[in-house]
């Protein structure tokens, strides 16, 4: 049986909720690079992140679930500036402390990956919060 790509995580724990949505449904469905990640995380973005793999012919069906899935949670957690449901929880290496950490790391210890933050990011108005309940733009 041939498996397709539909979805990519940087979260083991986003990926695996992802996989337990679709097992649920009786979509046949398995990660890919899920350890190599878990043992090296600064690999994630030289393999592309964990791959969600899924059966060929359920691939429309799971990629409907999934999308329902998103809908329903940006549903959830609209932006407390504009009111936008295009919101996605994004990493940010925005602030001056990890761009000082990974400075540090790097003439410490020759190399580092850069230190990031997660923040809900809307992409209507720019808006960035740290929760839903949060207020204080980044």
């Amino acid at each position: 049986m041939n498996f397709v790509i539909a979805a990519t995580y940087d979260s083991y724990i986003d990926a695996h909720l992802a996989m337990g949505n679709l097992l649920s449904e009786n979509i046949n469905c398995w990660l890919k690079d899920e350890n190599t990640i878990a043992i090296h995380p600064g690999l994630i973005n030289a393999i592309g992140g964990i791959k969600l793999m899924v059966a060929e012919p359920q691939a429309e069906r799971a990629l409907e679930i999934l999308r329902n899935t998103k809908r329903r949670y940006q549903e959830q957690n609209p932006c407390p500036n504009c009111g936008s449901i295009n919101v996605e929880y994004i990493s940010t290496p925005k602030k001056a402390s990890n761009w000082l950490v990974t400075f540090v790391n790097v003439v410490r210890h020759g190399g580092a990956q850069m230190a990031v933050e997660k923040v809900y990011h809307c992409f209507d108005c720019g808006f960035e919060f740290e929760d839903a309940g949060s207020n204080t733009k980044t």
